[in-house]
């Protein structure tokens, strides 16, 4: 078992950076998770009438989650072009670069004119910086994860690679709270405040990623002389299935985030459950609960596989898809801040968690960032226009439309993780602990 399946893992008690080079890669993972996500807020309660005022709510809030999936639709390309050069130069140049674009794009955000200032050239300045957050971030999180998996020790890959994931919850904590206390501002200031934010983070993540050392698993194949010409060919060639795979399962997570998050802020303001006030409170409540979860829930799968932990976090979602809907329908402020939580920490932050060690195992050394990427980031389109579908489906079938969209997601990835690989099962675990015993322990850091 001490072969190719667990060697291209790196080495055995990782690198003596490990800790740093996650930590740093999580700070990164909250600044475009803040960037990214922020809008998602901003288009849910704000973008519809600065952007395009001259139509019914309905239809703005129709307009405004477009533009949002345009990001996500731009993805695939940010994951090809980053996955690409992941795989080709290095995955430190790539977390540079993308923390540079999407902090300038999120910042030009802030100061956009609205169609009241500029006319029909508002939304289309809009849907531009769009498209260039959403490749910014598509390039993003293929670097970031394998860094963190590549340097972290073998038994503990799915932990590590949590605190990664957690970036997002810890992203969507931070555009929350400047939310919360932008509301109180009058006017355009109200959403512009948390975009010209992000600046401040992006000078800071620069700062921490600057001290990041590239990933050893990519200097060894680089020395061996294996690097790949066209990554994205060959992954497509030879290991579309896992591609396909990963797609299945990561609709699931993000398809369904976008139902029971960024939809259900929508449905809460529209249906006057819940103040912007109230639901802000409540995806912040969430946000906070979830970045221990999601730590917690990649934790777990180091101790009993990548695999079970999917299947029966699908499998909980698919049953919950109908009760989620029950309970915000009550109106009640708690019934509402313990579904959000529910449908956050266990729905999303637990195959968030899984997914960070279970998608890089899933593919070779060679082209490890290339198909990871993309099996991460197509998922996003899917994900992009779901708010917009789901807007559809309520106004044909009220409430149970959104419920049925996100039951058939959860069913999704149980079926797609019911066909993938365990690649963390009981043989790996008990080879891995077997060669931590007889590996000596690397130096400790300096820096430590």
């Amino acid at each position: 078992m001490r072969s190719e399946a667990l060697t291209m893992r790196g080495p055995v008690h990782g690198t003596r950076d490990a800790r740093r080079v996650a930590w740093g890669s999580t700070a990164g993972a909250v600044i475009e998770s803040y960037d990214f996500i922020g809008f998602g807020t901003a288009a849910a309660l704000y973008l519809g009438h600065a952007f395009f005022p001259n139509v019914s709510p309905v239809v703005g809030t129709l307009s405004s989650f477009a533009t949002l999936g345009v990001g996500f639709i731009a993805r695939p390309l940010g994951g090809v072009v980053g996955g690409h050069l992941g795989d080709r130069i290095g995955r430190k140049p790539v977390l540079v670069a993308s923390l540079v674009v999407m902090g300038l794009a999120t910042f030009a955000i802030g100061l956009l004119p609205t169609y009241e200032a500029a006319g029909v050239l508002a939304p289309i300045l809009l849907v531009t910086v769009r498209i260039i957050q959403g490749i910014a971030y598509g390039a993003e999180w293929g670097g970031a994860i394998l860094m963190t998996y590549e340097h972290a020790p073998w038994r503990r890959k799915g932990a590590l690679t949590g605190i990664v994931q957690a970036g997002f919850p810890i992203g969507l904590l931070l555009a929350n709270l400047v939310f919360l206390v932008s509301v109180n501002l009058s006017g355009d200031w109200a959403w512009r405040v948390p975009f010209l934010a992000s600046l401040i983070l992006v000078i800071v993540g620069l700062i921490v990623r600057a001290k990041v050392p590239e990933s050893p698993v990519f200097e060894d194949v680089r020395d061996s002389g294996d690097l790949v010409k066209a990554p994205i060919v060959e992954v497509l060639r030879d290991d579309w299935r896992n591609v396909l795979r990963g797609i299945g399962l990561r609709i699931a997570e993000t398809a369904g985030y976008a139902v029971a998050i960024t939809y259900m802020i929508s449905y809460l303001k529209s249906q006057k459950l819940a103040s912007s006030g109230e639901t802000i409170l409540a995806l912040c409540i969430a946000s906070a609960i979830g970045i221990g979860a999601t730590i917690g829930w990649g934790g777990l799968t180091d101790r009993i596989g990548r695999r079970p932990v999917y299947i029966w976090v699908t499998l909980f979602a698919a049953v919950w898809a109908i009760p989620m809907f029950l309970l915000v329908n009550t109106g009640a402020l708690l019934a509402i801040v313990a579904t959000v939580i529910v449908s956050y920490g266990v729905c999303q932050n637990a195959l968030a968690g899984a997914q960070g060690a279970w998608f890089p195992e899933l593919f070779q050394a060679a082209t490890r960032s290339s198909g990871a990427s993309l099996a991460y980031q197509i998922s996003a389109m899917i994900s992009g226009i779901t708010p917009f579908v789901t807007t559809l489906l309520f106004i044909w079938l009220g409430w149970l439309g959104p419920a049925l969209l996100f039951l058939a997601y959860s069913v999704l990835g149980l079926v797609s993780a019911l066909v993938t690989r365990e690649t963390w099962g009981k043989p790996q675990r008990d080879a891995a602990l077997k060669a931590t015993r007889e590996t000596p322990l690397p130096e400790p850091s300096r820096a430590a």
